[in-house]
């Protein structure tokens, strides 16, 4: 593989990954300060957010840019996150 493709791969596993952790800290602060794991608003936002992150996961697939595994990998790895802060929340209530 070239070297050019290897950096545009190792790059957009870099970005997925990092609009993942986007994604976690967002959920985390509106459990923080703004809304309950069972406010509308709160279920909206993180379907919305987690169907973004598939799309852009797929078309890194469709480019050859990742593997469906490693994109697999960086969903179940957010949703593992999000689940342990649910329960988290869930937990101090």
């Amino acid at each position: 593989m070239p070297d050019v493709t290897i950096n545009h791969c190792e790059k957009a596993h870099a970005l997925l990954k990092a609009d993942a952790d986007k994604i976690l800290r967002l959920i985390e602060v509106q459990i923080e300060n703004l809304t309950m794991p069972q406010c509308p608003v709160y279920e909206d936002v993180l379907d919305t957010q987690m169907f973004g992150l598939s799309r852009e996961i797929d078309f890194a697939v469709r480019l050859n840019l990742i593997t469906e595994e490693e994109g697999r990998n960086l969903l179940e790895n957010l949703e593992k996150k999000l689940n342990i802060l649910h329960e988290a929340s869930q937990k101090s209530l």
